[in-house]
């Protein structure tokens, strides 16, 4: 959902760019958004996405290339508990006044919207399911002890004879 009140500033000018072809600058930005989330992570409504922006006029249009990075926050895949980490994004987009569907973005008269962007940005960013450390050994499925915390005093898990050989290639 768009929030304009706190992201007018994703509206960038670029008329002095389109008259000089070749001209270049940069820009920083935040974006606030209220619905950067996937299932097991996301990034805060009052959490910024900032963006580390370069622009680049071109004969008919402008390139945007840069960074969008955040702060995201979820719960580990395998025990629960709460993690955080920071999202670093890729930005490339190019703006011209007749937008390929699905490859180019639009450029309104003398301006360019990157709210799009950036949102795109923050949600392919995030993690699909993310982990509190790489070795987190999760919750025993018997009795949901977060192995992290130590052993629980579960019976180790019986394993069918039939599927004894299997374990020897390990």
């Amino acid at each position: 959902m768009r929030t304009p009140e706190r992201n007018h500033g994703l509206r960038i000018v670029v008329s002095d760019l389109l008259r000089r072809p070749g001209s270049q600058r940069d820009e920083e930005r935040q974006a606030f958004f209220d619905d950067v989330a996937i299932t097991g992570s996301a990034v805060g409504p009052g959490d910024p996405v900032r963006l580390a922006l370069h622009l680049e006029s071109v004969n008919d249009g402008i390139i945007l290339t840069g960074q969008a990075t955040a702060t995201w926050t979820g719960e580990c895949r395998r025990c629960l508990r709460p993690v955080t980490g920071i999202l670093s994004a890729d930005l490339l987009e190019v703006f011209e006044p007749h937008p390929a569907e699905g490859e180019t973005q639009l450029l309104e008269g003398a301006h360019i919207d990157v709210e799009p962007v950036a949102r795109e940005a923050a949600l392919l960013g995030l993690p699909l399911a993310p982990l509190c450390r790489a070795d987190c050994p999760g919750l025993c499925p018997t009795c949901g002890v977060d192995l992290s915390d130590g052993t629980c005093s579960c019976a180790p898990e019986v394993v069918d004879h039939r599927w004894a050989a299997l374990d020897e290639l390990r």
